[in-house]
């Protein structure tokens, strides 16, 4: 295929994902229902249901404006060449390859993160304050903006060294060790995420001896959960929505908690959300998806090889020569419809897994305060009781929440 052809399948292909994109987030917000379904009597009132649909119109509202910027700057950078006319900038200047490569993408996240910080400010500082969820300080988005910069830095130029350094040694050899780097990679921040990175951003503090350590414990013993310590995230230095997490593999597990959760949650609420998340522990969801990831990806790289030395790739983004950058570039738009379904086929898996972790949540301790967590989780959030099932399929990792309170019904 020339490179005339190729330019124009990846407009059409970014713009048919735009406009699917578009078309299901307005089936969403027209499925907003006025009426309060009957479940949520007694947990919601009708001012905070209200409220809930407002923030969904506004939410939905400005992901428009942003969808539609993001795409207009897209096909204009492509179509004037843009890609190709930042490398010509910068090749003088790098006589590398890998490192021209690295100074390409690098300066791409920073004008990106540019062009979009007056829309992360405005969904920080307006949208969620105007709701009563942000409690981010100036002072805190700066340092989180220098501190992300910091790591994506530094993990990007390693990450992005070696792999690049295997493109250009081992041309289409490359993807069988890039997927073992990148493996590892994901293997090493799995187990020191929480110990590295997250105290960067956030304080961890151990969970004070208590009844709510001492049944969290005793939950843990009863179904054999290698629980090495429960930890309480200051989740409340940026917003009130509220969550849980469990992190490391093998027999050494952290629990998180946010301190948010904990403030509106009751203990048997809280054992209740533990016990979920430990039934994706025992149902082996995390290795499994780990390993089909793992093999996604294998899947993605081998493809990727044969195509990203292609010249005609270079030549469609504005550049010329066979320039890897632009290549990987025009490779992830090339792909992106298949990244689109196979997306799609782990949403549905994810989904079945959050009812089988409910189901064990429920028969390993009770069904009950795990559905008022539930409510109270979805309430102190604003979310979308009655979501468009297209929406669901397309974006959905979690089942809606009506659907969980019934299928938890039956073990009541």
């Amino acid at each position: 295929m020339g490179s005339e052809m190729l330019l124009y399948l990846l407009l059409g292909i970014i713009l048919f994902d735009y406009l699917l994109d578009q078309s299901i987030d307005y089936l969403n917000l027209k499925n907003l229902k006025s009426e309060l379904p009957d479940e949520l009597k007694g947990v919601y009132n009708e001012e905070e249901y209200a409220r809930s649909q407002n923030y969904q119109k506004t939410q939905s509202r400005f992901s428009f404006l942003t969808s539609f910027f993001s795409v207009t700057l897209t096909v204009t950078v492509i179509v004037l060449g843009g890609f190709g006319y930042l490398n010509d900038l910068l090749a003088p200047y790098f006589s590398n390859p890998i490192f021209l490569s690295l100074a390409f993408f690098g300066v791409i996240m920073v004008l990106s993160d540019l062009v979009n910080l007056p829309f992360q400010l405005y969904a920080t500082f307006g949208i969620e304050a105007k709701f009563g969820f942000n409690k981010t300080t100036p002072k805190t988005f700066i340092m989180d903006k220098f501190k992300g910069y910091l790591v994506a830095g530094i993990i990007g130029f390693l990450l992005g060294y070696a792999l690049l350094w295997l493109i250009n040694e081992l041309q289409e050899n490359f993807w069988v060790y890039a997927l073992l780097v990148i493996a590892v990679f994901i293997l090493f921040m799995n187990v020191f995420y929480t110990s590295l990175i997250l105290p960067l951003f956030n304080k961890l503090t151990p969970l004070e001896d208590g009844e709510l350590k001492t049944r969290i414990q005793e939950y843990a013993d009863k179904v054999r959960f290698p629980l090495d310590s429960v930890f309480v995230i200051d989740g409340s230095k940026r917003s009130t929505k509220a969550n849980a997490f469990f992190s490391g593999l093998g027999r050494k597990k952290k629990v998180v908690l946010y301190d948010t959760l904990i403030e509106k949650q009751t203990e048997d609420e809280l054992v209740a959300v533990l016990a979920h998340e430990v039934g994706h522990f025992k149902k082996k969801h995390i290795i499994t998806g780990l390993v089909l990831s793992l093999f996604q990806l294998g899947v993605t790289l081998f493809i990727m090889s044969l195509l990203i030395f292609n010249e005609n790739l270079t030549t469609a983004l504005g550049g010329t020569g066979n320039l890897i950058h632009l290549n990987l570039i025009a490779f992830g738009l090339l792909y992106s419809p298949v990244t689109r379904v196979t997306g799609l086929l782990m949403n549905v898996m994810s989904r079945k897994n959050e009812f089988e972790a409910d189901e064990y949540a429920a028969k390993t301790f009770r069904a009950g305060p795990l559905q008022s967590a539930l409510k109270k989780l979805s309430v102190t959030s604003l979310s979308n009781l009655t979501p468009h099932p297209a929406y669901v399929f397309m974006n959905y990792s979690h089942p809606p929440l009506l659907k969980r309170l019934r299928a938890l019904n039956k073990f009541n």
